[in-house]
């Protein structure tokens, strides 16, 4: 079954940096022509949108996060990473990667990664 597990989270000090990696397998269609996102959810708030990746091509983010995320990918690895620079306390939360078929279809979720900055 299509399975996402992303990886790099953990503990990092205010202005720091971090890299989250998430790997697709068990995918039905080719990796290129899933539209990739990573998700963030803070305790006691609601899983928002960070950045996505889509399979056109195309990199967009949440304004909170623009010039300091990046969004990357590599169809060949089946890969989707999220570089962040200058984290801030409120840059914590658990990061979720997620995927979808271009023209539809369910979103499929990862378990998640913890991302903890500390001030």
């Amino acid at each position: 079954q299509v399975r996402f597990v992303e990886s790099g989270g953990g503990l990092v000090q205010s202005g720091g940096s971090l890299r989250l990696s998430c790997a697709g397998s068990g995918l039905t269609f080719r990796f290129s022509i899933y539209d990739m996102s990573w998700y963030r959810q803070a305790p006691g708030k609601e899983r928002d949108l960070v950045a996505t990746s889509s399979a056109r091509g195309t990199s967009n983010y949440t304004d909170s996060v623009k010039g300091r995320f990046t969004i990357s990918r590599d169809n060949a690895k089946k890969t989707v990473d999220l570089q962040m620079t200058s984290l801030r306390p409120e840059d914590s939360a658990v990061y979720y990667c997620a995927g979808r078929y271009r023209w539809g279809g369910p979103t499929y979720w990862g378990q998640g990664t913890q991302v903890i900055v500390s001030s």
